[in-house]
């Protein structure tokens, strides 16, 4: 599985920026996608989570009415649309995959965002920096 990030970069406060994130050689049909990021000093966090099966998302609670992350099937890439940006934002922005997964009772998308082990695969990275 490989995934390549792209998008990130300087922006002022209330701006806006979108990430992609290139997802090739899954083999599987069914997979979620999750959106990290690691600040300065900070743990690494999950941002967002997707699940291709049902198209569901979930978000962590300070991006929620700001990011949407969403899917063009056609080109297999997934994108976090981050919107009235600030300073706490700023951070290396990595997505990974869990491979497979489809949503169970037993093993939700919420469940599989709030177990960064979950995620075998990653991306380099991309750096999101958000002045004022």
């Amino acid at each position: 599985v490989q995934l390549v990030e792209s998008g990130g970069g300087l922006v002022h406060a209330g701006g806006s920026l979108r990430l992609s994130c290139a997802v090739s050689n899954v083999g599987y049909t069914h997979y979620a996608i999750g959106w990290f990021r690691l600040a300065p000093g900070k743990e690494r966090e999950g941002v967002s989570c997707y699940s291709n099966s049902d198209g569901i998302a979930t978000y962590v609670d300070s991006v929620k009415g700001r990011f949407t992350i969403s899917r063009d099937k056609a080109k297999n890439t997934f994108y976090l649309q981050m919107n009235n940006l600030n300073s706490e934002d700023t951070a290396v922005y990595f997505c990974a995959a869990s491979v497979p997964f489809f949503p169970t009772e037993s093993r939700t998308l919420e469940d599989v965002f709030r177990n960064q082990e979950e995620f075998d695969f990653w991306g380099q990275g991309t750096q999101v920096t958000v002045q004022g």
